[in-house]
């Protein structure tokens, strides 16, 4: 979720809380987790925190669903529901958590989730309390991930927040482990999702834990500085993604107002070129055809979830204008020229660099085929925006040949 703003909007709850000191729990012996053979592809679709931060209801969440359904967004992949912050309400004498007036029965939710075909996620904390200063799961962990299975949740997002008033970054992967213990003792396959901003090279360590996805950035903000700033510092961490274990750069802006159809065209570029997940911020119920076309674009989306499973690397840069490639199974390669500049820019393809052989070419926003005539291709790339192509060999199983 977005750390820096709750940590200020919420820092007189935390001011308050720091009154009364929280005893220090001893952590386990660090071991590693096994795989729970969850999310082989990196996981899609849609989470509250973006748009509704602490408004979010029972009611939002299953009109959300409902219009995930009747979009068909569920047709390009998208498949979980997540509630972020603010749905926990108090414990029992037994120490159970239950949900706030916000959401009045978690698994009639859950049920309903299912019911449409999709898959619900949850949020909580190794601290105390959550960013907004709602009840963690600090103590609880084991107990937490038995009332997750009752309810049926199928995705836990875990942010670090009050757990660094209490362990040193350090102690970290022990603190998630805890967690990913427990989750691993139920029966019911979970998501884990690792919310610690990128701190102590999470990436080295989240899969041991039990992570499925790891933040490796501060929040993303919805405009252009925040998203490409954060997009195309990703690339040095690509060898640690792969089918169960990703990367994760935050959640998706697309469709909240903040940037143009360019930008958030790079935006999904981006993310599909680092295998990267796939979770939708905007109101789902009242989006534009603009914005459905830009999250559902399903060509795009098969980059993303492409089964190698292997995010991309920069092939060249020349001042504001970068070209990257990501290869894709079956031979085929992602090619996606990014212009980050302020103007427009001629862009230039050598094709015998990208794919040798037989090879077509497909420009995946525009949804046509690239008439290959020279040894080279130019186009225009718009100010903040991309092209994205995807090379295949001519007679690969798939494929289909351009009409001419």
């Amino acid at each position: 979720m977005r750390f820096l703003s709750a940590l200020l909007f919420f820092s007189s709850i935390w001011t308050l809380q720091a009154q009364t000191p929280v005893p220090k729990l001893p952590l386990p012996e660090l071991k590693e987790i096994p795989w729970n053979k969850l999310a082989g592809r990196p996981p899609m679709g849609w989470n509250s925190w973006n748009k509704f931060q602490g408004k979010v209801d029972d009611k939002t969440v299953r009109e959300i669903a409902d219009a995930m359904v009747r979009t068909r967004m569920t047709d390009a992949g998208y498949l979980y529901v997540n509630i972020d912050d603010t749905w926990q309400g108090e414990r029992d004498a037994q120490g159970k958590i239950h949900p706030n007036q916000k959401f009045p029965d978690m698994k009639a939710l859950a049920d309903y989730i299912h019911s449409k075909g999709l898959l619900i996620g949850i949020y909580s904390s190794p601290g105390p309390k959550t960013c907004a200063g709602y009840e963690g799961s600090y103590g609880h962990e084991e107990q937490d991930a038995q009332t997750y299975e009752e309810w049926g949740i199928d995705y836990l997002k875990y942010d670090w927040c009050s757990a660094g008033k209490i362990y040193s970054d350090a102690e970290m992967r022990a603190a998630y482990q805890k967690m990913g213990s427990a989750l691993d003792k139920i029966a019911r396959p979970v998501v884990f999702s690792l919310c610690q901003y990128g701190r102590d090279e999470v990436w080295k360590w989240g899969s041991k834990v039990g992570g499925n996805l790891w933040r490796t950035t501060d929040d993303i903000q919805d405009n252009w500085a925040s998203m490409s700033g954060i997009g195309f510092r990703q690339l040095e961490l690509a060898p640690y993604a792969g089918p169960g274990h990703w990367n994760d750069p935050d959640m998706l802006e697309v469709g909240n107002g903040g940037m143009t159809d360019d930008e958030y065209r790079t935006h999904m570029s981006l993310w599909s070129m680092l295998a990267a997940p796939l979770l939708a911020g905007n109101d789902l119920r009242s989006m534009t055809p603009k914005t459905l076309e830009l999250l559902a674009n399903k060509e795009v989306i098969q980059i993303d979830q492409d089964p190698l499973g292997k995010p991309a690397k920069r092939l060249s840069k020349s001042g504001d204008q970068e070209i990257w490639t990501r290869p894709l199974a079956g031979g085929a390669l992602a090619v996606a020229l990014f212009n980050r500049g302020a103007q427009p820019a001629e862009m230039t393809l050598q094709w015998k660099q990208l794919l040798p052989g037989n090879i077509v070419a497909r420009d995946l926003w525009k949804h046509e085929f690239i008439k290959r005539d020279k040894e080279s291709w130019t186009t225009s790339v718009p100010r903040h925006g991309v092209v994205l192509l995807r090379l295949s060999k001519i007679g690969t199983p798939g494929v289909r040949t351009p009409v001419r």
